[in-house]
């Protein structure tokens, strides 16, 4: 295996995400900009995670799907908030570009899933 790639199991990375984004968010400056950005940004930011993890214990193919859908709706909210987060506090744009590019890949990753599932013939 190469070690200069990362795999990482789904799950993990959607928890570890969470998990990142939730410690990135606690130590932002908090006024009445940025406060309901912080609340909607945790909020989109982990339901990938734990919709991800819902989609894993689907009942069904339909099911299934509808869980990967949110999820990637979820990342790509999650990119919304975090460049409004960007705008209202600039010191930290780095560090948003960073969590950027996750959600990004994520949001391509569930794309890919779903157009695979949607490929497949029933």
């Amino acid at each position: 295996m190469n070690e200069n790639k990362k795999q990482y199991d789904l799950e993990d990375r959607t928890s570890k995400f969470s998990e990142d984004m939730i410690v990135f968010l606690s130590g932002i400056e908090k006024n009445i900009i940025t406060i309901p950005i912080i609340s909607q940004l945790v909020r989109s930011a982990t339901s990938i995670g734990a919709n991800y993890c819902e989609a894993n214990g689907a009942s069904s193919k339909k099911d299934f799907k509808n869980k990967i859908y949110i999820c990637k709706k979820e990342a790509k909210e999650t990119k919304y908030w975090l460049q409004l987060i960007s705008k209202s506090i600039p010191s930290v744009t780095e560090e948003c570009r960073i969590y950027w590019k996750e959600a990004q890949e994520l949001t391509l990753i569930f794309s890919k899933i779903i157009k695979t599932i949607e490929n497949k013939k029933e």
